[in-house]
């Protein structure tokens, strides 16, 4: 039934339609109603990702501006616990392998530290790479280029990691050899270390995703997926060997499936992110200038990681020259140095990411600042440390070792290496501020020159000639001042650069 009808002028006459005015104002009272419900829509949509952006930022430490001294701290804190988990995440597997599984199975696992360490340390390079062109262009806030440097590095990064999966597993058996595995040991260590290289590529995602992360102020999402992957490694760990009885294959699986875990968790943040820092699988594309500078960073940083890791082998031969007793005692003592070392790289860490951050922000005042506070956190975590291991060195070694022979042994390298952690502050903190600045092939040649020639030259003129222990460990200090000198005097030059505003 028609209520009212609607009056329309045509050539002068009056025409009536009925129920034509309910319709028009029928439409009219729809379309605003679904206007009115698209637009609370849209501005819920906007409210919600602005809500989203907010509490990426509210998570994040800010770097361009506020207390230096305080905010670099808060940053490196996440990063110090981030650090330690790894090592003693890492430090888990061995400590399952030993205590049930056989000696094989521990040999087996231990036998490729090295390699481990070497292989991971290029892939956390690149992730360094990644880590200061992104705070590069998010100080800069230039949009397009932080899209294109996201998406390039996470091709660059998967691309190593599968690359070096190929080369591990193809190579493993020969490289073991080369290293003078123990024939009872090889098999088991080929195995391990094969299964391990699995891994790889998701481990160079993760470093990626960490690096972007940290470059946009969060270093705390981080730690949250590496303590969730941390755990589910131990508990893998126990499972494989207890309950599958399995050996350093199942400590290897639990590895790779960890890794896995951490990088989807940390991809599927990025991708659900609604800043800059958003990682969108379709936007995927390699773009050269991006690559390039990602790769100008990564690599010789990545190389430095593996230079350090070739560097260390030359000591340990020195070492091998001593008796049994003095190299369990040595074996011993090291396992304090990944500790102290991670916990100053959080420190080198900051350095790098909010010197890259105020220099594309254009805040050069406080790029030399950054340095200092960075410099000055991580000489006292290694004075620090290096005390606490001179008072209570007996009772850490204690843990790796029982016989009191062994402790002492360990004991000699300690008393020296405590005075050392501090000297290489300079060396690694002066290397991370030219790197925020864009530099790391000169670095990484002074750190050829002074903390693996150098080294090697010690060998066989100093120690060849005092043939002691002392005589050994004391090219660590003297290394790393001398390679500190030339890296702090390098950084100086490149810091003036900068602020003359002739820096490329």
């Amino acid at each position: 039934m028609f209520i009212l009808v609607t009056i329309i002028t045509l050539n002068g006459q009056k025409i009536y339609i009925p129920g034509l005015e309910i319709g028009i104002r029928q439409c009219y009272t729809l379309l605003l109603h679904r206007g009115r419900n698209g637009y609370n829509r849209m501005q819920e949509g906007n409210m919600q990702r602005t809500h989203r952006a907010h509490y990426h930022h509210s998570r994040a430490i800010e770097m361009t501006s506020g207390s230096l001294w305080k905010n670099i701290l808060l940053f490196s804190i996440p990063l110090v616990l981030t650090q330690l988990l790894e090592v003693l995440f890492n430090l888990s597997d061995v400590a399952v392998a030993g205590e049930f599984a056989d000696y094989r199975a521990l040999g087996a696992v231990g036998s490729t530290t090295q390699l481990v360490t070497l292989f991971t340390g290029f892939l956390i390079g690149l992730g360094s790479g990644v880590n200061v062109e992104v705070a590069r262009s998010l100080g800069a806030e230039d949009r397009e280029r932080t899209e294109k440097n996201i998406h390039t590095s996470f091709i660059i990064c998967a691309a190593a990691g599968v690359l070096l999966c190929l080369i591990c597993c193809v190579f493993a058996r020969d490289i073991l050899v080369l290293l003078r595995t123990k024939d009872e040991l090889l098999e088991g260590a080929v195995l391990y270390f094969s299964i391990y290289a699995l891994g790889m590529p998701a481990m160079a995602v993760y470093n990626f995703g960490n690096g972007v992360l940290s470059a946009a102020g969060d270093t705390k999402r981080p730690l949250l997926y590496l303590t969730i992957s941390g755990i589910l490694n131990v508990i893998l760990n126990l499972f494989f060997v207890i309950k599958c009885h399995m050996a350093a294959d199942g400590v290897a699986i639990a590895s790779v499936i960890a890794q896995v875990l951490s990088a989807v968790m940390i991809t599927v943040h990025l991708c659900r992110r609604d800043d800059d820092c958003r990682l969108s699988l379709s936007k995927l594309r390699f773009n050269v200038p991006s690559a390039k500078r990602v790769l100008m960073l990564g690599i010789p940083t990545g190389l430095q990681n593996a230079i350090f890791a070739v560097a260390n082998m030359f000591v340990q031969t020195g070492v091998n020259t001593f008796d049994a007793v003095t190299v369990s005692g040595n074996s011993a003592a090291v396992n304090a140095d990944s500790l102290i070392f991670n916990t100053q790289s959080a420190f080198y860490t900051a350095c790098s990411s909010f010197i890259s951050r105020n220099w594309g922000a254009g805040r050069k005042e406080r790029i030399l600042k950054s340095y200092i506070a960075s410099l000055t956190y991580a000489f006292a975590a290694g004075a620090i440390c290096g005390v606490l291991l001179l008072c209570f060195g007996r009772e850490f070694l204690s843990i790796f070792a029982n016989e009191q022979a062994v402790i002492e042994a360990g004991m000699q390298r300690i008393k020296i290496m405590c005075f050392s952690y501090g000297v290489g502050a300079f060396m690694d903190c002066s290397i991370a501020a030219a790197r925020g600045l864009g530099k790391s092939i000169v670095p990484m040649i002074i750190v050829v020159l002074g903390s693996c020639v150098f080294r090697v030259v010690w060998i066989y003129t100093v120690f060849a000639f005092y043939k002691t222990i002392p005589a050994l460990y004391l090219l660590y200090i003297f290394s790393w001042a001398i390679t500190g000198a030339a890296e702090t005097l390098y950084f100086r030059r490149v810091y003036r650069q900068c602020m003359a505003g002739t820096l490329a």
